[in-house]
């Protein structure tokens, strides 16, 4: 890939004691499925689109899950890309969806060996890349599932291992099983409880990849936000990703859309520079939320 793909993209990152190195800005395939994540979307053309629009312009970090759909969103995944040269795809266990589209929390060794086989079916591969073990709340064991993750690691179906939804602790306790290489969890200019969560991972060399850049904002926050927006002549999603990727370089981003026009419009944050005002502002919404 250019240099010039390299800052249209945020730059790059190498996953710590891996030969993966992907562009910062990567792409989120959850909202491919239908409403709520469930069935099939309403325009599969348009789904297969932004998914070859991925690769046009260079986006090789791909972040799926078996249970968005389910099976749909890999199923698109595949049709549209398959066999994903220079694509790092990423997928996460841990969950699943009823016959009533709610979601099943399931940590048990046999659901995840079952979640990892139906992901390799549907993305039509030997092995993935990367798994993100989904954990449902501080409160929960992570050891015995991660126990799991490296059987099916040590059997050669999955290369690396992350976690999600995780706290500090926990990822001990699961790089006391496997080596981590990345984790996924709620953060944004108005959800800082991950700040020295971040900074520690940076010390290792471990990926955070925040998911919901614009999700939990109060009304305020959300105003404000949309303010510095308009000072900047932009949307405010891209101003709430520019302000992540220059929080931290171990920080990796997987917006999320199902329009190509909208795609393009989160891609441009990559090069988005925020004035030392703007990074002022939006630290405060933080500030005050802590």
């Amino acid at each position: 890939m250019t240099q010039t793909a390299d800052i249209r993209l945020g730059g790059r990152f190498t996953f710590p004691g891996t030969d993966i190195t992907v562009h910062r800005m990567g792409y989120g395939a959850m909202q491919l499925a239908g409403p709520g994540v469930f069935g099939p979307p309403k325009d599969e053309d348009a789904a297969i689109a932004v998914l070859k629009e991925t690769r046009r312009i260079g986006i090789d970090h791909i972040d799926t899950s078996d249970f968005y759909g389910p099976h749909i969103t890999n199923q698109l995944i595949a049709k549209a890309l398959h066999p994903y040269p220079g694509t790092t795809l990423v997928t996460k266990v841990g969950a699943y969806r009823d016959d009533k589209a709610n979601w099943i929390h399931d940590l048990s060794a046999a659901h995840l060996r079952s979640s990892v086989e139906d992901n390799l079916r549907n993305l039509g591969l030997d092995r993935l890349d990367i798994v993100n073990l989904r954990i449902e709340g501080p409160a929960t064991d992570i050891v015995e599932p991660m126990k799991t993750m490296r059987q099916l690691q040590d059997e050669g179906l999955i290369r690396h291992i992350g976690v999600s939804t995780v706290t500090m602790s926990q990822i001990r306790q699961a790089q006391d099983v496997a080596a981590i290489v990345c984790v996924q969890n709620h953060y944004n200019v108005a959800h800082r409880e991950d700040d020295a969560m971040i900074e520690k991972l940076g010390e290792q060399g471990i990926a955070y990849v925040p998911y919901f850049p614009l999700g939990g904002f109060s009304p305020l926050q959300s105003e404000k936000l949309s303010d510095v927006a308009a000072e900047l002549k932009a949307t405010p999603m891209q101003v709430a990703l520019a302000w992540l990727l220059r929080r931290a370089p171990n920080v990796l981003l997987i917006p999320g859309t199902s329009s190509v026009a909208h795609f393009h419009e989160n891609v441009q944050a990559a090069t988005m520079e925020l004035p030392a005002k703007s990074i002022a502002e939006l630290d405060s919404i933080g500030a005050q939320a802590l």
